[in-house]
């Protein structure tokens, strides 16, 4: 799969690439300035072109043209589970990148989102935008204690802030704190970390999960590798309120909890 036309325009000075091992087009050498590169890894079920005219993300790609040292990795008319397509980009070619993994439903409000990410990867080793400062037995998410019914954690424990809607700049839900704040879990919908991190702890995403649980998976496999987890102020909209309690959900946390025994 090659670097299609459309990205190219969005991306005309040449500092991103598009799908998945595709050729690097860029215009310009990076100033040391500019810090590390920051690699975005996207999986979305819609081709190059739809991506960027009806996806959030997609869109929203379009006011970071201007970012430096900005790179792609999407995974196109994407089957494979969320974890398959992380762990592809967690390799030694990409060591010095910070991996930004994020849903192709979200709008990055936050134009300066690769400024934050390099401050908020000073503090922690894997960074969210929303999660809890604790774990507690038989959990089923990250915000939540029960799931029959779902009864939210207390206030005090949880971290962050994230807007939703359709369109970008949403109504923002606040669950605690913005950040910084240490987390125990956090919420998939974006997640951050520098790649040497996961390749010296061996932490990767478990492709046993395609979708639902594998971001607190993640996160208590980072809690045994001893790496620092928390939530850092980025403003994003998701325009997806999620499928707690759905068939696929309920065998993810199935999966969960035989891994996990609690």
């Amino acid at each position: 799969m090659f670097l299609t036309s459309v990205l190219r325009q969005v991306f005309q000075r040449g500092n991103a690439r598009g799908p998945e091992n595709a050729p690097a087009a860029r215009s310009r050498a990076p100033r040391a300035a500019d810090g590390p590169e920051l690699l975005i890894v996207v999986a979305t079920r819609v081709s190059a072109e739809d991506f960027l005219e009806t996806t959030p993300l997609g869109r929203s790609l379009r006011r970071l043209s201007f970012v430096a040292r900005l790179d792609m990795r999407l995974a196109f008319l994407n089957r494979d589970g969320l974890p398959v397509v992380y762990n592809r980009q967690i390799n030694e070619e990409n060591r010095e990148k910070i991996l930004l993994f994020v849903h192709d439903d979200v709008w990055l409000d936050d134009c300066f989102v690769k400024d934050r990410l390099v401050d908020a990867l000073k503090a922690f080793d894997v960074v969210g935008v929303a999660g809890n400062t604790r774990r507690v037995p038989q959990q089923p998410g990250w915000a939540f204690t029960t799931h029959e019914p779902f009864t939210w954690d207390d206030q005090a424990n949880l971290a962050g802030a994230v807007a939703h809607g359709k369109e970008p700049c949403g109504v923002v839900n606040s669950f605690g704190p913005p950040g910084p704040r240490a987390c125990k879990l956090l919420d998939g919908v974006l997640l951050a970390a520098r790649c040497r991190t996961l390749l010296d702890s061996g932490v990767r995403f478990d492709e046993r999960f395609t979708f639902d649980f594998y971001d607190i998976d993640f996160c208590r496999s980072a809690e045994l590798a001893n790496l620092r987890m928390g939530t850092w102020p980025i403003a994003i909209t998701h325009a997806s309120d999620g499928k707690f309690g759905s068939p696929g959900w309920q065998a993810g946390l199935q999966s969960y909890r035989e891994k996990w025994k609690d």
